[in-house]
């Protein structure tokens, strides 16, 4: 037995290093003439000198550092040349700077945060990169005769770029929720005034990422900041939705109360204490029939735990919205616009494309919009699964 003790002591020990409050960065630099490489602490909007490190000859160094949690960092040699670490407790970090600047090309290994803020760093300077030569050639073809053929075309590619750009943010956070560089995500921008994440609605996948980050990083600063920067969001998107409402709607109710395909009327406020999805829909809709098979299976899930659905079809056909219903067994609360050809409550909403919806929560706040697919269903497991 007392062989076997000794044995075991060095696995032990090693165990308990790299899960120890500490952790390492050494790498090597490609480019001569620099003699101290720095490591900044990111906190929330400033940066705090945590260390400096010599650049020995053959260009390597070599950082130790304690830390409670996982944080960011900045590693650089100066203002505008740094790269972005997400580093935690335990982690043996090497970088290798091969490019003439630290930015444009590198590797890291032994962290798997830094190597997603690496990642999300690399797809946005390739992506400005590309809009700089589109801008460089809308420039030069200005003065070209087919100039209005040639610089549509241009605008067509830059709005792609960045609805591309946006995409894979949005589906970085989604397959990234419970690490912190789901933030860096959400933050990104195009230029000083663009922000990668730039649809109003968008604030859906702010709210996604602090629910997540709650359970895992409760005591984060990073987290605290986030719920902190989507609270005022929010309180400045009601107040615009509500200015706007108010100058086009004067009196704007925001509860429908309509006939059920049982012939009977429900008022919306009277699901009051549970989580409901307001949806509009058509039944002449692919989008739309699609999503209802999705919802079947979540309302299976949730509905016991709390979970509701009220739906307002929009069909002028009566008689293809009951069909619909019906073959689809579509088992919630299952509503129509008193006059589908001019729907009041489609107005109300804002309801631009179909399907639309809107979450409420147990106090009957708007939460979210627009959640669909795997981004409704992460959602709802959150909700229900805690």
């Amino acid at each position: 037995m007392k062989k076997y003790f000794i044995l075991l002591i060095p696995f032990l020990i090693a165990t308990g290093c790299r899960k120890s409050n500490v952790f390492t960065v050494d790498g090597s630099l490609k480019m001569t003439g620099k003699e101290y490489i720095y490591l900044n602490n990111v906190n929330i909007d400033k940066l705090v000198l945590i260390d400096s490190a010599k650049i020995n000859s053959k260009g390597r160094f070599r950082f130790r550092i304690k830390a409670g949690e996982p944080d960011f960092y900045q590693i650089g040699i100066s203002s505008d040349d740094f790269v972005t670490l997400l580093a935690g407790p335990g982690e043996r970090i090497h970088l290798d700077f091969i490019g003439d600047r630290l930015s444009d090309k590198y590797a890291v290994t032994g962290s798997k945060g830094s190597e997603q803020i690496q990642i999300l760093d690399l797809k946005l300077l390739n992506t400005k990169n590309k809009l700089d030569s589109i801008s460089n050639l809308y420039k030069k073809s200005e003065k070209d005769l087919d100039f209005g053929t040639k610089g549509k075309l241009l605008e067509e590619t830059w709005l792609n770029l960045i609805k591309e750009q946006r995409k894979f943010n949005i589906e970085f956070i989604i397959n990234n929720m419970t690490s912190l560089a789901a933030i860096k995500a959400l933050y990104q921008r195009i230029d000083d005034n663009t922000y990668v994440l730039y649809e109003p609605h968008d604030l859906q996948y702010l709210k996604i990422v602090i629910d997540s980050l709650k359970r895992y990083y409760p005591e984060s600063k990073h987290t605290k900041a986030l719920v902190s920067d989507f609270t005022n969001e929010m309180n400045q998107y009601y107040s615009r939705q509500l200015n706007k409402m108010s100058a086009t709607l004067p009196e704007t109710r925001l509860d429908p109360d309509l006939t059920d395909i049982n012939g009977k009327k429900v008022r919306l406020s009277s699901l009051k204490g549970k989580y409901v999805l307001l949806t509009f829909w058509s039944a002449n809709s692919r989008e739309c029939i699609a999503e209802n098979l999705q919802l079947k299976e979540y309302y299976r899930l949730y509905n016991r735990k709390g979970f509701e659905i009220y739906q307002i079809n929009l069909d002028e056909d009566e008689s293809l919205w009951r069909s619909a219903v019906k073959f689809d067994e579509l088992p919630w609360i299952n509503t129509r616009e008193d006059d589908p050809a001019d729907p009041y409550y489609a107005r109300v909403y804002n309801v631009k494309t179909l399907p639309t919806n809107y979450l409420y929560d147990p106090e009957w706040n708007i939460t979210a919009s627009n959640l669909h697919g795997k981004t409704l269903q992460i959602k709802l497991n959150q909700l229900f699964n805690n």
